[in-house]
């Protein structure tokens, strides 16, 4: 028998915190392009608390980030051992190539967000999607 070897515990948190971030970010992007902006929070212009749109922008982020950060981390715990299949884990690059390609592809036309708030929205996510990243690397290295 084989002796089952493991990522480092650092490596695997790394990764999946990088996946989680850029899995937040992707779907912001996209996000923004259909009208679900968390530039909405600082605009003075609308005469509702939270716009709905900010709202739920600012929860997709959180669960794509949490939940990128958990499958990556679960994966990479099982794909040292040989449990994931040849064609589950292509289908998965491939997935990841294409949401990134999707939020490339949207972030590459003219924003519909003015400059400061745009730029406050994405260091929003990006803080959202690290810390919800990894707090969902966290879980599954603790459950691992």
């Amino acid at each position: 028998m084989a002796e089952t070897t493991y990522f480092p515990r650092h490596l695997i948190l790394g990764a999946a915190m990088i996946s989680g971030v850029l899995l937040a970010l992707a779907v912001h992007m996209l996000g923004a392009r259909y009208g679900l902006d968390l530039g909405g929070l600082w605009r003075s212009d609308t005469h509702e608390f939270i716009p709905a749109g900010a709202a739920i922008a600012w929860w997709l982020i959180a669960t794509v980030g949490f939940s990128g950060g958990y499958f990556t981390a679960s994966l990479m715990q099982s794909a040292v051992s040989g449990q994931i299949p040849q064609r589950m884990r292509q289908f998965l690059i491939a997935v990841g190539v294409l949401l990134l390609a999707g939020a490339g592809q949207a972030a590459s036309a003219p924003s519909p967000i003015p400059t400061v708030s745009g730029v406050l929205a994405g260091l929003a996510a990006l803080c959202l999607g690290a810390v919800m990243a990894f707090c969902g690397a966290h879980f599954a290295l603790r459950r691992g």
